[in-house]
Parts: C-alpha cells; structure tokens; sequence
C-alpha cells in the first residue's frame, strides 16, 4: 500500500467539483470507471487522497502506483497494491509472479486476489500513473473495468507522456468504447485559487502582487508552489516572490534539458534569456541558427514538453520555473551578451513591443533606452486595458529614474486600475509632490481622491479636497481649473455631499463648454449623472445623463468613464426589463475589462448579477453568485472598501434564508477589516439578534446602531425595511420601532420604501385600514423586488383578515406565492403563516402546479436552450450568468419538471 505524498496546504484548492463527481461515483454502489489526467504535480494523487478521505469505513480501498521502469516488470502496479497486506495468499501470490505460467493464467489469478480482497463490500480500485504501467497491469485495469459490483475504477495518467508505444494508450481507446467512463481533467490553478492556496498554507490573505507574481512564477502548478512554500521557514508570502529556486526542485527543472545535444542546449539557453515570449525570428536572430536547424530543435523542445507552441512563429516555456532554473545556471555575462544580441535585433527591426524592449536593455545594462522604453511601454499597456503589465513596466523605469513623473503617473494609474490600492497611494502621493505644472497637479489630485475613498482614507479626502480648492483659486480659467473642479465634484459625490457635487459639476461644464474640453465634459457629467441618480427625486435624469455619457465615453478610448456610468446605471433604480438590466452589466464587465479596470471587472460584476437574481426573485441563485465571487476573492489581502467586498451584502442574504450561523461568521470576517462603515457591524448585528429572538442583545445592538447613524449622512429606504422588519419579528415595543423609522429616513429615500415602513408601523400600532391603503399603494412599485413585493401582499393579507376579509386576503395570499416562489426564510414562513390563517394548503403543498407549467419566465428560456442542446457553458453564455448560476437553474428545472436528464427536459418542454 502506498504513502501519499503531502502538501503545504492543509486543504485542497480549486478541486472541490472534481471531488463531489468522484465521490458521486464513489457512493453510487454501482460499476464506475474515471480516469484522472493532468499534468505531473497538478494534483492528481491529492484528488484521490481527499477522495479516500469521503469513504465509508466499509469501503476496500487498493491503491498501486506505477513507477519509471515498471514496463518491463508485469503486475506491478498490483503489487504496489496489496504489498504489506497480511491477507494475501502466498500461493496466489507466487503464481501471478510466475514467469513459467501463460499470461492469462497470470491475469485469472490478478483478478482472484482481488476478488478475495473485495468480496461483496463496496471498493475504490486505483492505478496511479498509467502512463508507466506494464502491458500486464493495462490488461488488468481493462478486466477489473468489466467485472460487477459496488466498486470505483480509478486511473491517474500524464496525457503528456503517452505515446501510442505505450499500454495505456490502447487501454484508454478500448476503454472508451465499451465504458461510459467519466474523465476528470485538472487544469492549472488560476490566480484566484493561487491566493486561495497561500492564505490556506500562510493562515492569512496574500497580498495580490505578490500572489499574481507566484502565480506567474509556478503557472498555477500546486506541486511547484508547495515547494516554494516549503524551502521557505514561515512562509513569507512577499519574500518568495524573490526567493531563488530551491535546489531540489531546480534539479527536477533542470533534468528535462540535462541530455540534449550542445547545438539544442545553446537555443534553450537563448530561449530562457529570451523571456516569456519567444519570436522564432528573434531567437534565430540571437543563436545564428538556420531556419531547419532551429525548426528542428524547437520540435524536439516541444516533443519534450519544455517549449509550446503559443502563437503563429512564437514559443514560450511550458513552465516559468523551467525557463528560470535555466537562466539560474548560466554565467551573467552569458545573460548580458544574450540580452545585448536580442537588443540589437529588435531595435533594427524597428520592434513594436517595448515591453521586450525594457526587459533586453535592461539585461544589456542599457538605461537609457530602458527608461524610454518603459515610458513608451506602460502608456500602450494602460490603453489597451493591460494595467499589471504597465504597472511592471513603470516600476522598471522607476527603479532607475524614481522621479519620473510621466512613470509615477502610469505607475499610480495602473495600481489602482488593478486594484493594488496601496501602491496606487504611494506612486500618486510622490506624482501630486513632484509635478512640473499644473495640469500634473489637477490629474494626480483627482486620481488621489477616488483612490483614498476606495481605500477609505477619510481624512485624507478632506485634506486633498482643501488642496484642491487652493489649487483652483490660483488657476486662471481653463482646463486645469476645469479639471480640478471635476475633482472636488468626485470628492463631494463620493461623500455624500449632494449640492456640492452638482455645484462643481455645473462649474466644470461650463468651463468644459467654454473652453471645448471633451475629456472635461465627460468626466463632469459623470459626476452630474452620478449625484442625480441617488436621490429620487432627480433619479430619472441622472439616468439620463449616464445612459447618454456611456456611448459618447465609449467612442472617445473613455473607458474608465463609461464603465463607471454603467456601473451606476446597474447600481441604481433597476430598469423595467430584465434583459436590458443584464445587458447594461455585461456591457460595464466589458468596458471595466478593457480598461483593465479589476475591481469593476470582477468584484462589482459579481455584485450585479447577484442583483440580477434578487429582481428575478431567485434567493438561491443570488446568494450561489456571491458566494462565489467571495470565493475567489477570500484568499487576497485586499484594504479598504474592496476588502471581503461581497460580505455585507451576502450577509444580507444569508439572513433572508435564515442561514443565521453564516451571518455570525460574516460579522467576524468583517469586524477584523479596518475602516468599516460606522453602521456595519451595528446593522448587522442587530438584524442577526432579532432574527434569533435574543432582545436583549438586539436593544443593546439598537442602541450601538442608532450611534452610529449620527456618523453617517445617506440613508436608504431598503435598509430601513429590513431592519424594521426584522424588529417587527421579535417584537420590539412601538417607540421603539418609532425610534428607528426617525433615524434610518430622510427626505431622500423613495417614496415606496417610505411608504411600506409608514404600512409596517401603522400594522403595528393597530391601525390595519391605514396599513391596508399603503401596501396596496405599492404592491406593483417597481423599484421594489419580487420578494418585497411579496411581503407586501402578505402585509395587505393580514390587514385584511383583521377586517374579516376574509376572500380578498387570500386573493393576496395568493399574488405573494408566485413572488416568493424561489424565496425561501422569514418571507415563506410569513405566506404560510397567513394562508394556514385562511385554512389555504400550504403554497409549496404538493398538489401545486407541476410540470412545465410550473416554471417561472426564465426556467421556461433556460428549459427551451437545453432541449436545443446546450450545456451548462453554452447555457452561461447565452443569457450572460456563470456556469453555477445555469447549473441551478437546470437542478430547479429537473425538480419541478420530475425528471432526471436533459434529454427529458426537451421532450416535455420543446420549442411549441
């Protein structure tokens, strides 16, 4: 029986779907056969592992590895199997080792010792690395394949080592034909589950950049980032980045090239000074290989696995570490006259990419043309969306020339644009102290500004707000001054200043009109549209001014602009239609990605499809989406208002499910995160205590969170309803509740939050014919969800039983079913409260409607693409949700249409 190897991280990473369909095998008591493929170090051996770890104890488990070599040596991977097993006939075992005896003597007695192991118990069978096993074992693994019983197959193979020479190869093809086998293929880790991997090694979140270089670094191999981590005492997440190769794993490198011929050794060599990317042209620039040789060479590295082929006459390193191990060897004049030759060549062939251009000169030692190439490099990277890359870039031309304010610049744009908030501070804080004029000093000002209140620096947006104004009573009119105004707009908008937003805005417009200033305008407008949408009142034409600003934006390269236009369209009053909603998000993911805008890319646009789900009234698919999205955002170190972005809002859900012990775990992510919002934690907290019936700590927590609203100076009418609501619940006394609606109003919440509070109160004080008129007022006010306006009709029900009426309560009864459908918590558990009031079954009793009449709007679109045929991708695609989002939606489909396939599906459902 073999050892497992182990790992630096305690937990295994970005595999947890491949487990749950192993496990599914595993557990079906049924013949299964899956065949794991990957890349060595990928993970293979540790997905079988924490698959073993799921088993019933009852369950046999033979594990054998085949090793380099074991062709010439039959059955070994059995006998890796049941060696050390004291229950093994000595005959039986003699006899499979028997040369004397025919193969399929030999093959009988294989599949006997199994049998005697296995007997009726369920069993998990595995062969590990197939691609070094024995033509005899092959055979084995085929017969095991066909025998009954409660048992898993298992296989794990390197696609990359199999010829059509080997066992395996012919295994796998029979295989297919005579088996449904299930094939599990692990990729690489991407960056997210690289964070996630560190912070599970480190027990904290890494920093980004220094998680995104070691993902660079390993290519999101596990294997290769636990042997970083190991040759490294405390894990210093930051000092790795540096760290040189430990040797043991720069011997495993190194062994891939340690037998080509000198001609091949010298193009590698080249190839690794090189860098990422390797233009044929170039690399043939800088051997003086002929075109045939070099072919030749390249096709043997690729045959190997040390090079691919990535694009048209260009190779990179199938591995990073490869190529470093590599250039670790060779001497530094060797680098030097490499880098100088490449150099060289680029520069006669007039080289369009000064990112190769930086990266050879500053090998060559050549400064000079470092420094420009740099410049010229990070301002490309920044238009084209690249905002890593032009950060890398101006931090190389920094290192030489640190008081290059064109470099500082880029430098400050492109740490914020990719969410490195820190650093985006520091470069914009030495850009604002050294700039030349004052147009320098405007732009880096108004960069400063959103950037500390993303990373919520209050004190500090007051101070460079001050240095604004000083700067605009010293400028003559014009665009400095224009643009300064935009950025004390920005400052007052981002702090809730309302008047003062539209004042500077209006003043920058005007000046932006006199002095014809497009970029100005823009921006201006931005700020104008912004500050409009977030009263009510003006909601409508602020709406206006962003929805036209974003065509113009998008026209004008703007798209920094346009995408936070979309954005506050998105976040604002939901338009009417569903699919335009859908529509303006995938447009903002767009335009975010094409200014390599991270956070708006990603974070926000996880956000906005939660959001998506909550106005089509589906909890469980909101709260899948954000759980996901923090996901892959819980193993950063993120500051500021991106840190455990997605917490407040999945809490939020968490507590209208009733999935109380998630809420209390959220609270305790959220209070170790510095600079919270005064109401944060109070709001939260409050909420959780009454939803658990502790009054106590909810007046205790109600007093914490009124205290804290003095500290704020917006209010929201949502937050309103769902704390009073929750109040409501444990039965807070009435000046109480009174208390409340004084402090979480103002005159600026829409009129049909201000009006279900004013329902809610005067249901509590009594007073149901007043209650009644107001949640009957709004129960089709758009601006209210599906499940709000569910709880209204359930609100009207009950105002109306208390008059006795008792038919038209439960023709609201009725209205809120189909708008709680795909709700679930407190909002359900009210309907049936109220209709087992009216003597009504229950709405989700199991004579309800079934079949395809029992979908709601969208399962009937999603259930009509998959009798087309689509997959879960396809299904993602098309209707711009995430794969697990489409994966719901066909669960709750084959629920309620009582089927199990999607062949099924199409036959009820079909195009009619």
């Amino acid at each position: 029986m073999r050892t497992f190897r182990g790992g630096a991280s305690p937990v295994m990473i970005g595999r947890e779907s491949e487990l749950r369909r192993l496990a599914r095998l595993a557990s079906s008591r049924e013949p299964a056969v899956a065949i794991i493929a990957g890349e060595p170090g990928i993970g293979k051996t540790r997905l079988v592992h924490e698959l073993l770890a799921t088993l019933p104890a009852e369950t046999v488990v033979l594990v054998g590895q085949a090793e380099p070599g074991s062709l010439s040596r039959p059955y070994e991977v059995l006998l890796d199997a049941i060696d050390g097993r004291p229950d093994i006939d000595d005959e039986q075992l003699a006899a499979l080792t028997d040369p004397t005896r025919s193969p399929v003597e030999r093959l009988h007695t294989g599949l006997a010792i199994l049998a005697d192991l296995v007997g009726d118990s369920p069993a998990v069978i595995v062969f590990e690395d197939l691609h070094w096993a024995d033509s005899e074992s092959a055979a084995l693994f085929e017969r095991i394949a066909d025998q009954r019983g409660a048992r898993l197959l298992l296989g794990t193979y390197r696609p990359d080592e199999v010829s059509r020479r080997q066992p395996v190869a012919g295994l796998l093809a029979r295989l297919e034909r005579r088996h449904a086998v299930t094939h599990v293929r692990l990729d690489r880790l991407t960056p997210s589950q690289t964070a996630a991997m560190l912070a599970a090694a480190t027990g904290a979140p890494a920093p980004m950049r220094a998680a995104a270089a070691l993902h660079h670094r390993t290519g999101g191999n596990p294997f290769f980032l636990e042997e970083l981590l190991r040759a490294l005492p405390g894990y210093d997440v930051e000092a790795l980045v540096e760290q040189p190769l430990p040797w043991s794993l720069a011997d495993v490198l190194r062994r891939q090239v340690d037998d080509l011929e000198p001609v091949s050794h010298r193009v590698v060599e080249a190839a690794a000074v090189l860098g990422h990317r390797i233009p044929f042209d170039l690399l043939a620039d800088v051997t003086g290989a002929s075109e045939d040789e070099l072919i030749a060479v390249l096709r043997d590295l690729v045959t190997r696995g040390v090079l691919v082929e990535s694009g048209d006459d260009e190779f990179a390193f199938r591995h990073a570490l490869v190529r470093e191990a590599i250039a670790d060897q060779m001497l530094a004049r060797q680098r030097r006259r490499l880098h100088e030759a490449a150099l060289e060549a680029l520069l006669r062939g007039g080289a369009s990419d000064p990112a190769m251009v930086a990266h050879h000169a500053r090998g060559a030692g050549r400064y000079d043309d470092m420094i420009a190439a740099a410049r010229r490099g990070a301002a490309l990277y920044l238009s084209i969306g690249s905002a890593y890359q032009a950060l890398q870039l101006a931090e190389m031309g920094l290192d030489e020339a640190p008081d290059d304010t064109e470099l500082l610049a880029a430098a400050a744009r492109a740490a914020w644009l990719a969410g490195l908030l820190d650093d985006a501070l520091r470069y914009g804080r030495r850009w604002r102290d050294l700039a030349g004029d004052t147009t320098d000093r405007a732009e880096s000002l108004y960069l400063l500004v959103r950037i500390a209140w993303e990373s919520r620096e209050t004190g500090e947006m007051t101070a460079l707000t001050h240095d604004i104004e000083t700067l605009i009573a010293q400028l003559p009119p014009g665009a400095d001054q224009a643009r300064a105004m935009t950025a004390i707009a920005q400052s007052s908008y981002l702090r809730d200043e309302v008047e003062a937003a539209l004042l500077w805005a209006d003043r920058a417009l005007a000046l932006a009109d006199e002095f014809d200033l497009p970029a100005v305008r823009l921006a201006a407008l931005l700020e104008k549209g912004a500050t409009l949408s977030e009263r009510p009142q003006t909601a409508a034409a602020g709406r206006e001014i962003l929805s036209a600003l974003v065509g113009e934006a998008e026209k004008a390269g703007e798209w920094v602009l346009a995408a936070h236009a979309l954005n506050n369209l998105v976040q604002g009053e939901p338009p009417t239609s569903p699919a335009e909603h859908a529509e303006t998000l995938e447009r903002m993911r767009i335009d975010a990605e094409r200014a390599g805008f991270e956070s708006l890319a990603v974070a926000t646009y996880f956000q906005g499809r939660a959001r998506l789900a909550v106005r089509a009234g589906d909890l469980r698919v909101a709260i899948a989406t954000l759980e996901e999205g923090r996901e892959q955002d819980r193993g950063y170190r993120r500051r500021g208002r991106w840190a455990d972005y997605h917490g407040v809002f999945l809490a939020g859900l968490y507590l209208e499910a009733g999935e109380l012990d998630r809420v209390e775990q959220i609270i305790a992510d959220l209070a170790v995160v510095p600079n919270n919002a005064p109401t944060t934690i109070p709001g939260l907290a409050f909420h959780l205590a009454c939803r658990r019936s502790d009054l106590p700590l909810a007046e205790a927590t109600l007093d914490e969170l009124l205290a804290a609203l003095d500290k704020e100076n917006w209010r929201s009418g949502e937050r309103a309803y769902d704390l009073i609501s929750a109040a409501l619940e444990i039965g807070l006394p009435a000046p109480r509740l009174d208390q409340m609606a004084a402090a979480l109003l103002d005159a600026d919440v829409w009129d049909a939050y201000r009006t279900l509070v004013d329902a809610q109160l005067a249901e509590a004080h009594g007073r149901h014919a007043e209650a009644l008129a107001g949640y009957l007022s709004i129960a089709e006010a758009h601006v209210l969800g599906p499940a709000t306006r569910g709880s209204v009709r359930v609100g009207a029900a009950r105002c109306l039983l208390a008059a006795d009426q008792r038919a038209e309560a439960a023709a609201q009864a009725e209205a809120a079913a189909p708008l709680l459908a795909e709700w679930s918590g407190w909002r359900v558990t009210q309907l049936g409260q109220v209709r087992a009031r009216l003597g009504m079954a229950p709405a989700d009793a199991a004579d309800a409607v079934t079949g395809p009449a029992a979908l709601t709007p969208r399962e009937r679109e999603v259930a009509v693409l998959i009798s087309d045929g689509l997959t879960n991708s396809e299904l993602a695609r098309r209707l711009y949700i995430s794969p697990k989002t489409a994966a719901v939606h066909v669960s709750n489909i084959l629920r309620k249409l009582g089927v199990s396939s999607r062949t099924e599906v199409g036959d009820l459902v079909g195009r009619r």
